[in-house]
């Protein structure tokens, strides 16, 4: 591989995307047979897995137009072109076939869906949104978008560390505001603001591995630190839990507060260690070619494995669980057990994934090369 090409694409990321959309599968798939927050862990990976990729683009793109002396617009333009190619083809194709089909919530609240706008839909109202509940994350990721280029774009560089941990800083203050007012967890969750920490210790890390990989990224792109930032993650996880048990309360300061920021810590040294590169059994499972090809097709996985299976909303008439229970009836000894109901509902979501991939998201994908930075 060229260094021109090393210094753009980092393989072991693919690997981390498949690591955080199984955490969030197995989370969804589980739920009460599953203790530990695995989805939310998940998702705070996504985000700063994204706060380090799109954060690193826009601040090459600002760099190539001083150097080009071009207008930072254009690379706005780029930018928001790119990221429609990515993202909108199969979302909104997705919204308009439960439209089309009549699965609910989708016609009640159809504005909510197409404007990218469900995470303020939840927080409105205070529940979840049945089959559609995990398009939150992708709201808050196209919220963030709107504001954030500017900022990276337009800023003169030397204001970047200043931004990011502002961020940081308004994130942990929005949740610890929400936590002393008593509100609903919900708000906390899933609105943008709250989880400002996860893209923005991407953003620092992006920042770190452009102006300073020597001084900086390379010291914290260390697997020690990974570790002990689990433990602290772990430990965390540990106390919220024995806190609940005791006081009979589900949501504390642990959960409301705490356990995003040091899941997002450890993310933070999890993705940087990947973007180094890890060896020995980490690098073959991150660079496994089944990791990676799952990792290239995450994004249709989390579309859709909503939509294969949901431990609260699949009715059991779903032709999906018809499918389950016929063959559970056909070979009962090897397939009445957790583990084959999991691979079912894998197969199916993979299956559905790769086909989206190559029918829809690669095709249009191939736009990109007309609207490069």
């Amino acid at each position: 591989m060229s260094q021109e090409k090393k210094e753009t694409y980092f393989s072991q990321l693919d690997g981390v995307r498949f690591l955080a959309v199984a955490l969030v599968l197995v989370d969804h798939w589980l739920t009460e047979r599953n203790p530990f927050p695995l989805g939310h862990l998940g998702v705070t990976m996504f985000f700063v897995l994204s706060g380090f990729l799109i954060t690193r683009i826009l601040i090459q793109s600002k760099l190539k137009d001083d150097q080009y002396g071009r207008s930072h617009w254009f690379s706005v333009k780029q930018f928001i072109i790119r990221r429609s190619i990515r993202i909108f083809p199969i979302y909104f194709l997705s919204i308009f076939a439960l439209y089309y089909f009549d699965v609910p919530p989708v016609r009640e609240t159809l504005v909510w869906c197409l404007t990218y706008s469900t995470n303020l839909y939840i927080a409105i109202n205070q529940h979840w949104m049945g089959t559609i509940d995990h398009l939150w994350s992708l709201a808050v990721e196209e919220q963030y978008y709107l504001v954030f280029p500017y900022l990276i774009l337009f800023l003169p560089t030397r204001n970047y560390l200043k931004l990011l941990w502002i961020m940081i800083a308004i994130s942990i203050g929005f949740r610890l505001y929400f936590y002393f007012q008593g509100s609903p967890w919900l708000i906390q969750y899933v609105l943008m603001p709250t989880a400002l920490d996860c893209f923005g210790l991407g953003g620092l890390m992006a920042y770190y591995f452009t102006f300073k990989k020597e001084e900086v990224f390379e010291k914290i792109a260390n697997g020690r630190f990974v570790i002990l930032s689990f433990i602290v993650y772990a430990i965390c996880v540990a106390l919220t839990q024995i806190q609940q048990k005791e006081t009979h309360q589900i949501y504390n300061f642990g959960n409301l507060v705490a356990e995003r920021f040091l899941a997002a810590v450890f993310c933070f040294f999890l993705i940087a260690k990947a973007v180094a590169g890890y060896s020995g059994y980490v690098k073959w499972f991150f660079e496994n070619p089944v990791c990676q090809y799952l990792g290239r097709i995450s994004y249709g996985i989390y579309l859709y494995h909503n939509f294969v299976y949901n431990y609260y909303h699949t009715p059991q008439t779903s032709i999906v669980l018809r499918g389950l229970h016929k063959i559970q009836r056909i070979a009962p000894y090897f397939t009445l057990n957790l583990s084959f109901e999991l691979l079912y509902f894998l197969m199916l979501t993979v299956t559905l994934a790769s086909l989206s991939w190559y029918c829809v998201e690669k095709p249009i994908n191939y736009l990109k090369k007309y609207f490069t930075y």
